[in-house]
């Protein structure tokens, strides 16, 4: 991408996060404008990324081929009438991570059958671990589709959803997900102490269990019931725990839950 070829509207926390992974990558901050209404937000983005950051978006939008959209969803139809004239005359790439809106509403929002990518990214994206769910409509080109990967690839992995119908299952995946296991991560804590382990002990071995586990999925390649069998010693003490979790109905209480969190996504995107 050339100079000012991405602008960010909306300078708030996934913002930053995708602004910094740009630019750890080599992207030069005068590629990059932003806009954000908040003025301590604004001066922040430009005191720590020297970018040019702006109190209008059609200011930073203007002259870039890349709009990324990180508003809220309830202020996203203001913001995209209000770049409705731009948009038509430079019909940019829109890529918008606000949850639950659908790619048809910004292009009707719009005004013309704009390129839009719809993405799902995961708070991870402020560590640079994210991951994103992309959906692109059928006006988005190859090369667009591209320009999409390497802006939300900055923070971490991107897979492509054939239909937007299954962004809400993206969305309790790997949206929500995060959650899930900070919940799993105090339920442990909360055993280990009832067992007898001090707080801070509790929560060091908990934490960094977690993220051996973590990085022995993604690092090993090998499937989750593969690292787990190769664990779970027949008559040994996980394959206690591993038999007591499935007597429960672990996997039902996870199914529930994926199940519940999209039914939701689909609710709020129904308005």
């Amino acid at each position: 991408m050339s100079q000012r070829e991405i602008a960010f509207i909306g300078g708030g926390n996934m913002a930053r996060s995708l602004i910094g992974g740009l630019i750890q990558r080599g992207r030069k901050a005068a590629a990059i404008a932003a806009s954000e209404p908040a003025q301590a937000l604004r001066e922040a983005l430009a005191a720590d990324f020297g970018l040019p950051a702006f109190a209008d978006n059609a200011s930073a939008a203007d002259g870039a081929a890349v709009w990324v959209l990180a508003v809220k969803p309830q202020v996203m139809r203001e913001v995209c009438v209000g770049l409705a004239a731009l948009a038509q005359a430079r019909r940019p790439l829109i890529l918008s991570i606000a949850a639950g809106t659908p790619t048809r509403s910004i292009a009707a929002w719009l005004g013309y059958p704009a390129a839009v990518v719809r993405a799902m990214p995961n708070t991870p994206a402020l560590l640079g671990c994210g991951a994103t769910g992309l959906f692109a409509n059928a006006e988005v080109s190859g090369e667009q589709r591209a320009q999409a990967e390497d802006v939300l690839g900055a923070v971490g992995i991107t897979e492509w959803i054939a239909s937007e119908d299954l962004m809400d299952a993206v969305t309790a995946t790997s949206g929500s997900g995060p959650a899930y296991v900070f919940l799993l991560a105090e339920a442990m804590q909360d055993a280990a102490q009832a067992l007898g382990l001090a707080p801070d002990t509790a929560r060091a071995l908990v934490n960094q269990t977690l993220l051996g586990a973590a990085r022995m999925l993604v690092e090993s390649g090998e499937p989750a019931a593969a690292l787990r069998r190769r664990v779970t010693s027949p008559g040994g003490t996980t394959q206690a725990a591993i038999e007591s979790f499935e007597a429960d109905g672990f996997r039902h209480l996870v199914s529930r839950a994926l199940q519940a969190a999209e039914r939701r996504g689909r609710e709020l995107a129904a308005g």
